[in-house]
């Protein structure tokens, strides 16, 4: 079990907690690891039905550890270098490298994410925030880009993810000033899905009931909307009708229905089962 990163499932609910309170949940190596395991985990337990994200202690993350960057700093770690080789060499198969990984396992889990926001989620912590399908967040949480700062561009991914949920010039001003923008803020640009007094509060809440329809359905509808904003229109059709056709007459499907009328809680099976 990795200590920095704890995983707990219950009722389909995987709670995936970074527990590095101390230094704000910053990212070493130890955590970059755990977070991409429990990413690879999770996926491969049809069992699961929604995730919750979640920091221990006053901040959701904070970034990378700044030792991180010690090797970068005093030039043992460039482009060159081995292991930055390795990690943009070694990508999954939608493409990403172990860089981005911490983030992205999470975009490419079949099941639906949710991002509950505290505090400060600085550089690699709005990439793993943005990396779930749903960000609740505290109106006074912190969320800024702060890879210009270093000289470097947002690289664990979330510049895809911003594409999708913002208009170009509210991205350009994020990863260009690195200046953080509250909660609220981010609820009125698109960044946040919800604004939460108790934000891990309103994820369990969101995730109980995600975790109570057809993990068939769901999985699905992720899989099509994550989709929609790539494909060309007659290719979306398509795939919608194919998700649906999928769908229709299928055992969770006909549960789903049973269920309703009967006005009973329904009894899905897990997903390829």
């Amino acid at each position: 079990m990795n200590e920095r990163v704890q995983v707990e499932v219950k009722d389909g609910i995987a709670e995936v907690r970074l527990c590095r309170p101390d230094k704000r949940n910053a990212l070493d190596q130890p955590m970059f690891e755990g977070l991409i395991q429990a990413g690879r985990d999770l996926s491969a337990d049809p069992s699961v039905r929604v995730a919750v994200l979640r920091g221990e202690g006053p901040a959701f993350c904070s970034g990378l550890d700044f030792m991180s960057f010690a090797a970068m700093m005093s030039g043992q770690l460039t482009a060159d270098s081995e292991q930055v080789k390795k990690a943009v060499d070694d990508k999954t198969e939608g493409g990403a490298s172990w860089f981005q990984l911490p983030a992205w396992v999470w975009y490419e889990a079949p099941f639906p994410v949710i991002a509950a926001v505290h505090g400060a989620a600085y550089g690699a912590g709005l990439h793993i925030a943005l990396g779930a399908d749903v960000r609740v967040v505290a109106p006074d949480a912190k969320l800024a880009f702060v890879e210009v700062n270093w000289g470097l561009v947002p690289d664990m991914s979330g510049s895809q993810a911003l594409r999708r949920l913002v208009p170009l010039d509210v991205a350009k001003k994020m990863a260009m000033t690195g200046l953080p923008i509250s909660g609220e803020e981010a609820a009125r640009y698109g960044l946040a899905t919800e604004v939460s007094e108790k934000p891990y509060e309103t994820a369990y809440e969101l995730a109980t009931v995600i975790a109570k329809k057809s993990p068939d359905a769901i999985r699905s509808i992720k899989r099509l909307l994550n989709q929609s904003a790539l494909l060309p229109l007659a290719d979306g059709l398509a795939m919608e009708f194919e998700c649906s056709g999928a769908l229709m007459g299928s055992p969770n499907q006909m549960e789903a229905i049973g269920a309703s009328f009967e006005k009973r809680e329904p009894r899905f099976a897990d997903p390829g089962t």
